[in-house]
């Protein structure tokens, strides 16, 4: 492709669809100054030549995040295999080097009395190799231990902006490194050593690379863990086959914990739901298992899980802080466990565990196995949701503003997401009332992640489309997770169900109103949906379903007047339009009053003992004046209209 007068920009584009270098792109300029082009087509040509680097960064830079992102799901599941502490430590530094292009990495470990030396090395020549003490001296691993972050350096050598040592200096100028960066090994409140990463040449590390190789750390230190505890039980089990027939028993036992313990990796790994990993734990444990968030509330079904009273709701709240303080479960009477679910020094819930007997020591390992499991599960369901953020708010985007849009990826689109818009969905607009918005956008990323839907923000609130039929239940459960989080009020406008891409625009436009609504009528911190504003519910609704209206209202009486040939909605018309007044409806149905009152006893027992209340009373006669109108309109007298129910 090159530049010609009549092409211009339009080569710029063709040669972006291409995948072209940016050099190539960058040669259309050139090649328009000689072809002579005027001014005015060079300053456009140079608008779209630099439009096209820019769009060629940001393709890089989510080519960069996806392939980060495997890597690190990779390394998760290369660190679920039973390895010793130098292979897992290989397989640490390797893919260090390997994913953030190092020159060298490097792992150090730190003993009880402080001093660390190198364990393992990737890409050394000469003198940093493993063995290799380092004392409790200076540099950015100390640093990095110290302060329980990363650091890092441009130039190590020309830095002054920390403290050096001499030891370490002289093996630094060895390898003919310049720029180091340092993270530490966390684990709970104490760090385990240092994962590094080291060039010879001059490197200014990005924001990204820094996250990367801080959660590449994690699972480091993670994995450092399960490897020592392989190598204890390792131990234990050396140990126990000396012994006979019982011990072959507790050998038995700890192999089962074990392979336990890799099913839960594996479905982790494989992408399963958080209930699924539950049920699978709860089964091993053989009892009921719930997964809770760190205010206490269940983000898991637990069948078979008696509800708890206040005093031991209470219980269960202090067993979780001093599960969280010991960072070990804690049991309580009645054979009922609390095990804190934790990730480095963040808290992510608890598991409670309710098991059908006591547990053994192997158990409770298994217990804090699944902790560790779920923990995981966790982490790796919020960095999914950070990472496909942006491109559900894109769908959700596309869905709102052009719904009658012909996409022939749009199906793709939701494929690839999970989400399937041929089921029902609701939509729910909820907008806090105490400010909090970007912690309730984060919440609502996760829930909608979870939930299989999508998520949104417009005019100051969140928008969620999640499975569902019963708009109602969805926004007050959201109403319901989300307020305490926020610690102040959240009103929530519902509506749908919607079926089919088309719908979600005209869904959306009415929980729009539902929550306008609800702010007119001084309901702020509320919830409300079509069904539940009554009558206006008919007016704010995009297609006016006078038949559901009227079902939803007077359909019991509708339908008992069809089956049974009787005259409750004419006796109730005659009530209401004689004020109120049994005898007055009696003398315009020229029939006995009594006949009247039985009437409506029957109709107190269809539509309930509320039906004469003055906000029940005026849907009800609204109801009687649609269903006559309805009636006149399709040609047929309201008395003898068929009932649709």
């Amino acid at each position: 492709m090159t530049w010609d007068d009549a092409s211009g920009p339009l080569a710029v584009l063709e040669l972006l669809a291409q995948e072209a270098p940016a050099a190539r792109i960058d040669g259309l300029l050139h090649e328009a100054r000689l072809a002579g082009a005027d001014e005015a087509r060079l300053a456009e040509l140079a608008k779209a030549v630099g439009l096209a680097r820019t769009v060629q960064a940001v393709a890089d830079r989510g080519r960069a995040r996806e392939a980060a992102l495997a890597a690190l799901v990779d390394t998760a599941h290369d660190l679920t295999s039973p390895y010793d502490l130098d292979t897992v430590l290989r397989v640490i530094a390797r893919r260090a080097r390997r994913l953030l292009t190092f020159d060298m990495a490097y792992v150090s470990l730190r003993r009880q009395d402080g001093t660390s030396y190198v364990r393992t090395a990737e890409g050394e020549t000469t003198a940093l190799a493993a063995g290799l003490e380092l004392g409790t001296g200076q540099g950015l691993g100390r640093l990095a231990q110290e302060r329980r972050a990363p650091m890092w350096s441009a130039d190590y050598l020309e830095d002054d902006s920390f403290p050096h040592g001499p030891g370490i200096d002289a093996v630094v100028r060895a390898e003919g490194l310049r720029a180091i960066i340092a993270v530490p090994l966390r684990h709970g409140d104490s760090t385990l050593g240092a994962l590094y990463g080291a060039d010879r040449q001059v490197r200014h590390f990005s924001p990204d690379e820094i996250g990367v190789l801080l959660s590449l750390a994690d699972l480091a230190a993670l994995a450092i863990q399960q490897a020592g505890l392989l190598e204890r039980t390792r131990d234990e089990v050396t140990e126990l086959e000396r012994f006979g027939s019982a011990t072959n028993t507790a050998l038995t036992r700890v192999r089962y914990l074990w392979d336990c313990h890799a099913r839960l990796v594996r479905l982790v790994l494989d992408g399963a739901r958080l209930s699924t990993v539950a049920r699978a734990a709860a089964d091993a444990l053989d009892g009921v298992l719930q997964v809770r968030d760190p205010g206490g509330r269940p983000l898991t079904d637990a069948d078979g899980m008696p509800d708890l009273d206040e005093e031991a709701e209470e219980a269960v709240a202090r067993a979780a802080l001093l599960a969280h303080t010991g960072r070990v479960p804690v049991p309580l009477p009645g054979d009922t466990w609390v095990a804190p679910v934790i990730a480095g020094a963040e808290d992510l819930g608890v598991l409670v565990l309710r098991a059908s007997a006591p547990l053994t020591d192997e158990d409770v390992r298994l217990l804090e196995l699944a902790a560790q499991s779920v923990a995981a599960l966790l982490l790796i369901q919020r960095g999914t949701a950070a990472a496909e953020g942006p491109v559900h708010e894109e769908l959700l985007q596309d869905l709102l503003d052009r719904p009658h849009r012909s996409d022939l990826h749009l199906r793709e689109r939701t494929r690839r997401l999970g989400i399937d818009l041929d089921v029902p969905h609701v939509v729910v607009v909820a907008r806090p009332e105490g400010g909090e918005l970007g912690k309730a956008v984060a919440w609502a990323g996760s829930y909608a992640y979870r939930c299989g839907g999508l998520k949104g923000v417009r005019r100051g609130c969140v928008v969620l489309l999640l499975p569902g039929t019963d708009a109602s239940a969805v926004a007050r459960e959201v109403s319901a997770k989300l307020s305490p989080l926020l610690g102040h009020p959240v009103s929530t406008g519902a509506a749908g169900p919607a079926e089919g891409a088309s719908a979600v625009a005209g869904v959306y436009g009415e929980a729009a109103r539902c929550l306008d609504a609800l702010t007119a009528l001084g309901g702020v911190g509320g919830t409300a949906s079509l069904h539940e504003l009554g009558f206006l519910g008919l007016l704010l609704s995009a297609n006016h379903d006078v038949d559901a209206f009227v079902a939803s209202t007077i359909g019991p009486v509708v339908e008992y007047d069809a089956t049974r040939l009787t005259d409750l909605t004419r006796t109730l018309e005659a009530y209401f339009d004689s004020g109120a007044s049994p005898t007055h409806a009696a003398e315009a149905l020229h029939v006995h009053p009594n006949t009247v009152s039985r009437r409506l006893e029957r109709t107190t027992e269809l539509l309930g003992e509320g039906w004469q209340k003055p906000a029940r009373a005026l849907e009800i006669q609204m109801a009687l004046r649609l269903r006559k109108a309805r009636g006149v309109l399709r040609g047929s007298p309201a008395d003898e209209a068929e009932a649709e129910v």
